[in-house]
């Protein structure tokens, strides 16, 4: 029988709802030059990318000049800062669903695409901080999800096998970078899924060979 005994989160649209953050804050410093992405296409294409990733597309498909990119990248760092200052807050079903599954024994962690200040200030701001054994960046690896490398890297640094983990995600890049390293997915929507009984109730399934 397989045992979880750890629980890996994505962060943007997981345990922090950023997602608009993101999107409102790439969007403001493409308008300096004339460029938006719309929301159909920020949750089609690009929803779960680094900026990076993102711009590099924008300059294939829409002529966005690469020496922007620097730019662009940076000032889409402050405008995120900006909100996750202003709107980033404790959220008790997360508070409540970490503290308790890590007084059970699970060892939790953090893999995030955002780069690490962002993933520092949100786990500050959100309180949950405290219960994470360590917390991953798209800087702590060289290729960024739908790569499953952050999550290698994971699994490795917490000394378990890939079937002792769950990944909780919830865009199609991370549910594949989760899927490829070998783990066990907790696939949600929204933050608002990410309770300790529905994270329980995931567990239970995959300890009872029920999927």
């Amino acid at each position: 029988m397989e045992k979880i005994k750890a629980i890996i989160f994505d962060m943007d649209g997981v345990l922090i709802d950023a997602k608009e953050w993101h999107y409102e804050a790439l969007n403001r410093a493409l308008a300096l030059f004339g460029f938006s992405i719309s929301r159909y296409d920020h949750l089609v294409t690009y929803d779960g990318l680094p900026t990076s990733k993102k711009l590099e597309m924008l300059s294939v498909e829409r002529g966005l000049p690469r020496s922007l990119h620097p730019f662009v990248n940076e000032m889409k760092q402050r405008y995120t800062m900006e909100y996750v200052f202003t709107k980033c807050k404790p959220k008790f079903i997360h508070q409540y669903a970490l503290s308790r599954l890590n007084s059970e024994g699970y060892k939790l962690a953090l893999a995030s695409n955002s780069i690490r200040n962002t993933v520092d200030m949100m786990m500050e701001k959100s309180d949950l901080e405290q219960y994470l054994e360590f917390k991953l960046s798209n800087q702590d690896v060289t290729k960024a999800k739908p790569d499953p490398e952050i999550y290698d890297v994971a699994i490795k640094r917490l000394g378990l096998e890939p079937t002792e983990c769950l990944i909780a995600e919830d865009n199609q890049n991370g549910v594949k970078a989760a899927l490829a390293s070998g783990a066990h997915l907790f696939k949600v929507d929204t933050v608002n899924d990410v309770t300790y009984n529905n994270i329980m109730k995931r567990i239970k399934e995959i300890e009872g060979g029920m999927e």
